[in-house]
């Protein structure tokens, strides 16, 4: 039997678009599993643990125009990945990465953990760089699952349509986004357990349909 799954859900703020010229801000992490319960014959969604550090900003990096007045519209999620301490970036990655790690010990589940990004292709990009810059390795490898690229599959929707206004109502819970990242890392989290969920709980019902 394949080891079972924990799923990272991961958010970062950043002062801009490309990490190296830009920094990351903060970077918060949510791990999920789906529990059985036997008794209802369903699987439930469930916060196993979670990691969030915010940033020193990287010398010689400056940010980006168009991000700085982005912050300057959220002043209160901007005090919050601001808030000390602020942890070098080498200390803050090895953290993170001994976190992630720590799921596959035998006394911790012996998971295989997923990185879970909304969009992959910016989150995954910043904490890989940071990751391979900064710590030396990625637990995650060169992986991570793209809630877009996995809606657009499970809804047969073309992947421009698949973003969260194509998403069922019942996947949402009631937790805000609030930019700030461990907030935000929760609420992706819960968003994803429940649209994995109700495909595991029906997979021979073709697509998922609102």
């Amino acid at each position: 039997m394949p080891r079972p799954e924990i799923y990272i859900s991961v958010d970062i703020e950043a002062d801009g678009p490309l990490p190296g010229p830009n920094s990351m801000l903060s970077l918060g992490a949510a791990a999920f599993v789906l529990d059985n319960d036997k008794k209802n014959e369903v699987l439930v969604p469930r916060l196993v643990s979670t990691w969030t550090g915010n940033l020193q900003q990287i010398e010689g990096a400056n940010m980006d125009p168009n991000t700085k007045v982005f912050w300057e519209k959220n002043p209160a999620a901007w005090a919050e990945c601001r808030k000390e301490p602020l942890l070098r970036a080498d200390l803050a990655m090895e953290s993170f990465a001994k976190w992630v790690v720590s799921f596959k010990r035998k006394e911790n589940g012996g998971y295989r953990p997923v990185f879970v990004g909304a969009p992959a292709g910016f989150d995954f990009t910043y904490v890989y760089w940071y990751l391979i810059r900064f710590y030396g390795s990625s637990p995650f490898s060169f992986s991570a699952l793209d809630m877009k690229t996995y809606v657009s599959a499970v809804m047969d929707l073309p992947y421009h349509d698949s973003g969260k206004r194509s998403y069922p109502k019942r996947w949402f819970t009631n937790l805000p986004h609030t930019h700030v990242a461990l907030d935000d890392a929760i609420e992706q989290g819960y968003l994803f357990c429940n649209m994995l969920k109700e495909r595991k709980e029906n997979p021979d019902l073709g697509q998922i349909k609102k």
